[in-house]
């Protein structure tokens, strides 16, 4: 049996002399254990250096995909015509077979023999031991820059970093601004309130600097003309306290800051737009790049977002309300990081749940086309599935209703009241309880109408009165009445 064994420096092909040995997997080690004992079992048929760097690297990264390099076939085509052949991969094993109709072997036994080639490699590669020393370190920082290069994982880096840093600017913009409105409020605090737009107050500032400087400054092309207008006057009139020399160039030098870290987000966010379409169009086209960076930026990388299920990606982002409502034994949170995508802010407050859960599952499948399928698809799922929520959605607000069995209704019609009215005919009914009964076609028979009689007020409160006085003069009878009782139960008694 012939042993395949992949080295830095070339395809080393060994021919294990007894194969009895390797019959009892647990007494393998024991018997090879020594490089004396390796050698007398292994023999090394052949040897077939790499030439180049460039050819290690790349016979080493089929070997890793489980493909046969040409390098590779030659050999075996070759020194291994009729030998059952022992590789380390099943993979690899496969790919030979089914290429060169070669019957391999991997199994445990096999497993044990490579441990001990890798232990006595050096006595048993013989003279090739040098070229071996000398192709593994230049071999693994060739295979390392290839890995970062190409590893997908990897270029979902620079996207985390972006979006990290963007989040990062936005404080710190918000920070500043604040820090001077508050400053230069002290010396003209109406200005704060006519322009809200800090990157516009920045530049007003920085053109004005002293507010006695406001009429006489052109304004036309940092804002409107109404507003330009409204400033100048506003600083003819302001209280404010006024500023020193030194004051107004440090609010100068805060104003180009703010600036320029605002034209830097800029790039930046155009950046990150650019990167997103690349590497994720459907998952950009359905969130944008900001938030689907987000999801991504959470997750790791688009391969482990690809991971998720759609439960999962809805509550991306809530980890902490999640935990503490089922700590608490609450609601759980229906939405993370996906609340601010502009399919759930425009859906009402009673469908922004269900909303979450359509558009996370659309997530979920979108994620996985952008990072295991073919790049040719572009954004065309993504652009489906956003129409599709966007149809969902009208449908929803606008009330109509779709049965959940997925049978298709028909639209239908608002009720209209009719104008024919028809009215119970009583002349077919009868009043007599015996006897023949009357042709009721033969008489017109009218229907009695009962009037509820209605008794003036006057009357009835004469009857009211009439039964208080009825009352009254028969309490007073038993009244009467007590005492004779009492006078003939004493006359008995004497």
């Amino acid at each position: 049996m012939l042993v395949l064994y992949e080295t830095a420096a070339g395809y080393a092909l060994f021919k294990l002399l007894d194969d009895n040995k390797i019959e009892d997997v647990d007494a393998i080690w024991n018997e090879l254990n020594t490089p004396s004992k390796a050698q007398e079992s292994l023999q090394l048929v052949s040897f077939k250096p790499f030439k180049t760097t460039a050819d290690a690297l790349e016979n080493i990264t089929a070997v890793n995909d489980s493909k046969v390099h040409k390098t590779l076939k030659k050999l075996l085509k070759s020194k291994a015509a009729d030998d059952k052949l022992a590789v380390a991969s099943a993979a690899l094993g496969k790919a030979i077979k089914n290429e060169l109709s070669l019957k391999c072997v991997n199994n445990n036994a096999v497993d044990e023999l490579f441990r001990v080639i890798r232990a006595h490699s050096d006595s048993l590669l013989g003279e090739h031991k040098v070229e071996l020393d000398s192709m593994n370190l230049a071999l693994a920082h060739t295979l390392g820059r290839y890995k970062v290069k190409f590893n997908p994982e990897k270029l979902d880096t620079m996207i985390v970093q972006a979006v990290s840093l963007i989040d990062d600017l936005d404080k710190e913009l918000n920070n500043y601004a604040m820090r001077l409105r508050e400053w230069y409020g002290w010396h003209f605090p109406e200005i704060g309130k006519i322009i809200p737009d800090h990157t516009a107050l920045a530049k007003t500032i920085r053109a004005i600097g002293s507010k006695s400087n406001a009429v006489t400054t052109d304004l036309s092309g940092i804002l409107p003309e109404d507003l330009a207008i409204k400033i100048k006057e506003e600083a003819e009139m302001s209280m404010g306290t006024e500023l020193s020399d030194i004051d107004v160039i440090l609010l100068n030098q805060l104003c180009t800051q703010v600036i320029e870290l605002y034209d830097y987000r800029l790039e930046l966010n155009e950046y990150l737009k650019n990167r997103m379409t690349a590497l994720a169009p459907n998952l950009t086209v359905l969130l944008g790049e900001l938030i689907g960076a987000r999801l991504v930026s959470r997750a790791g990388s688009l391969v482990n977002l690809a991971k998720y299920p759609a439960s999962t990606v809805q509550i991306l982002g809530a980890e902490k309300a999640l935990f503490r409502a089922l700590k608490t034994k609450r609601d759980t949170p229906k939405y993370g990081i996906i609340y601010h995508a502009q399919l759930i802010s425009q859906a009402s407050t009673r469908l922004k749940g269900k909303m979450a859960r359509k558009l996370a599952a659309k997530i979920s499948l979108s994620t996985r086309v952008d990072a295991l399928c073919d790049e040719n698809l572009g954004n065309s799922i993504g652009i489906e599935a956003r129409a599709h929520l966007e149809t969902q959605l009208k449908r929803e607000e606008g009330g109509s209703f779709k049965p959940a069995n997925g049978l298709k209704t028909g639209k239908k019609d608002n009720y209209k009241f009719k104008s024919e009215v028809f009215e119970y005919d009583q002349s077919a009914d009868t009043t007599v309880p015996h006897g023949k009964r009357k042709n009721v076609e033969d008489e017109d028979v009218k229907p009695v109408v009962k009037k509820a009689k209605v008794e003036p007020k006057e009357e009835v409160d004469e009857e009211m009165e009439e039964e208080e006085e009825e009352k009254s003069k028969a309490k007073k009878d038993k009244k009467k009445k007590k005492p004779v009782k009492q006078e003939s139960s004493s006359d008995d008694s004497d």
